[in-house]
């Protein structure tokens, strides 16, 4: 398992802010330091949640609470284009796989302790929420084809009221007037995503606790089997959500 390399360390660069997150990434690198950890301590240094670059919109904290961690990976990575492995990057930036095993206390000292707890938010409350909703509408799907259903039925209400009781429509409904945002027929990525976060603190706050750890155990699965198995492994997921049920989620 490979933890680091035989380069020689970048000498400490005391820079703050976002430009300076950037400069210092650039001159980590080029000063040999491992382009992996240099973006993880240049994540520590970012401060904006949110800013628009080269035409496009970021937002890297989900509702105030949850770090895009590979969205900001993302926007460092284009801002040292040319500087990084393509194979690495890709397998970063698509598939959620680092270049280094990291130990979870480095990973959590290189990006700060706020930022990893906002991370730990995002993967629980993004991460795993889409996989809970693809492992039951695979669930549905599957059942609906054993008793005869067309496999082009919309099976989106159905996995919905399984996991949340309600439809999808309902709670995006209930959503947007809670958040204010405006009821139409589309939705940005980035509002999808806060919906998705939404909804994982809707369950916390209306689904027992055995149905909400049946249904987390049930989404780790489905990570694990489609090739995110070492995104799930990086934690201890039985001890955190223990701690996460033990709280009282924010309204």
């Amino acid at each position: 398992m490979t933890t680091t390399n035989n380069r020689k360390p970048a000498s400490p660069i005391t820079l703050c802010g976002d430009t300076e997150a950037v400069r210092y990434l650039k001159q980590a690198i080029n000063s040999g330091q491992h382009w992996y950890i240099a973006l993880l301590e240049a994540m520590g240094r970012w401060e904006t949640t949110k800013e628009t670059y080269d035409g496009r919109a970021y937002c890297y904290l989900i509702a105030g609470e949850a770090f895009d961690w590979l969205l900001l990976a993302e926007r460092l990575c284009q801002a040292v284009d040319g500087l990084l492995p393509d194979d690495e990057k890709t397998d970063l930036l698509f598939y959620g796989k680092p270049p280094l095993d990291l130990p979870e206390e480095r990973f959590k000292t290189l990006i700060g302790n706020v930022k990893y707890c906002q991370y730990l938010n995002y993967i629980y409350g993004v991460t795993v929420e889409e996989a809970l909703v693809l492992a039951v509408q695979e669930e549905v799907r599957k059942e609906w084809w054993g008793s005869g259903y067309s496999k082009d039925r919309d099976t989106t209400n159905e996995t919905y009221r399984r996991i949340y009781g309600s439809t999808k429509a309902v709670l995006l409904r209930h959503f947007r007037r809670e958040g204010g945002y405006p009821q139409r027929k589309s939705i940005s990525l980035t509002e999808l995503k806060e919906f998705t976060y939404w909804l994982f603190k809707y369950r916390l706050k209306h689904c027992e606790k055995a149905k909400m750890a049946s249904d987390t155990k049930k989404a780790l699965c489905w990570l694990g089997n489609n090739g995110f198995a070492k995104l799930i492994d990086k934690h201890d997921y039985r001890l955190e959500f223990t701690d996460i049920l033990t709280d009282t989620p924010a309204d």
